[in-house]
């Protein structure tokens, strides 16, 4: 049997008359940039992550970059994140003129808050926190260091659309969040897109204005700004996957617990949930000590695996200006050579799951 990593159609043709039926409204209609569709999706989606406020912009980088932008951090300040997020987190700041300096994982891949306080400096301006593989963040201490610091938080949840802390959804935690829309992604469009969330009209009226050249009256520029919005046609096919966003969840996290419950290797070790944090499941990452031998284990059963990621963006070719070098950050390297993704997405079939779990358990 085959199994594929994420096949995009299948989540098509679950709701393919929808989407097909919003597509043609939106390509007859004749608007196509910043129209009636992005502004309602902008309040859906603000309402379903629970923040005031919503911006559309044209992918997940350039939210993360018009954020740092929005703040007012460049050159001279630092930004605490975490090492094993994925390069774009990182390129938000570095844009921006601005330092990353980087902290560990915990036991859940997501920022160790009690590593934190060590790394802020009088240059330090805000924490960058990111919801990895779906798992909200344990928000406690880092809201704490915020208040005490004065800092700024922005929050990563380009993969965790719908993940809760206590309840609390991510992406409303933060000054500004920042959210990928990406085709693979929970909630994904049929291109690139994004959008950033907020509680604060004042930045919301400033990135409305970034997006869009620096305009918020058409040939009237107040400053540079980008070509960063979203589209008419994208936001209308959000709006139909948002209105599924939640069965689709519960499909994810059903399949995420049949895998937890039915896998049992001992050299392959499963993903842990914080108690009070949820996850959406994007990706089901194992680690084990032999990734290669396990990859072709899984290759030659007909399961596609993805790694995520197997560069850390501290050693990257990228990154090699700011000077860090192998074991510096000894944690986050250990998981880039023992992480593995294995395929858990919507439209998986219960033959699929169940050949991924008795390959996964047949593994010597």
């Amino acid at each position: 049997m085959e199994v594929p990593f994420n096949p995009l159609d299948r989540q098509y043709f679950m709701f393919q008359k929808e989407y097909e039926e919003k597509a043609l409204k939106v390509l007859r209609k004749g608007w196509y940039i910043l129209g009636e569709e992005v502004e309602a999706f902008e309040e859906e989606f603000a309402r379903y992550v629970g923040a005031d406020y919503s911006i559309g912009v044209d992918n997940g980088l350039n939210a993360l970059v018009l954020s740092f932008r929005a703040l007012g951090i460049g050159p001279g300040d630092e930004v605490i994140v975490q090492a094993n997020t994925f390069i774009a987190t990182v390129m938000g700041i570095t844009m921006n003129g601005a330092t990353p300096v980087f902290v560990e994982p915990n036991e859940f891949h997501n920022l160790d808050s009690k590593k934190i306080e060590e790394k802020i400096t009088g240059k330090t301006k805000a924490i960058c926190v990111v919801h990895l593989y779906g798992q909200a963040t344990n928000m406690d201490q880092i809201l704490k260091l915020c208040e005490k610091y004065s800092l700024k938080l922005v929050e990563d949840c380009a993969q965790s659309h719908g993940a809760r802390y206590k309840g609390q959804m991510a992406g409303s935690f933060g000054d500004l969040a920042c959210f990928s829309f990406y085709p693979g992604k929970n909630l994904g469009c049929f291109g690139d897109g994004g959008a950033i969330t907020t509680r604060h009209k004042e930045l919301r009226d400033k990135l409305r204005m970034l997006r869009n050249y620096g305009s918020q009256v058409k040939y009237q520029n107040e400053e540079v700004g980008y070509n960063a919005r979203l589209d008419e046609l994208q936001a209308g096919l959000l709006r139909i996957k948002l209105s599924h966003l939640d069965d689709l969840t519960q499909e994810r996290a059903d399949l995420a617990q049949r895998y937890l419950e039915e896998m049992k290797n001992d050299k392959i070790e499963l993903p842990k949930v914080d108690g009070d944090c949820s996850s959406v499941w994007h990706l089901f990452v194992v680690m084990t000590e032999d990734r290669d031998r396990l990859m072709s284990h899984y290759q030659k059963n007909g399961i596609k695996t993805l790694i995520h990621y197997p560069i850390p963006p501290h050693l990257s070719n990228a990154y090699k200006p700011l000077g860090y070098q192998e074991g510096d950050f000894p944690i986050t390297e250990s998981l880039a050579q023992k992480v593995l993704s294995i395929p858990l997405f919507n439209g998986m079939t219960k033959e699929e799951a169940d050949h991924v779990i008795r390959v996964t358990n047949a593994y010597q």
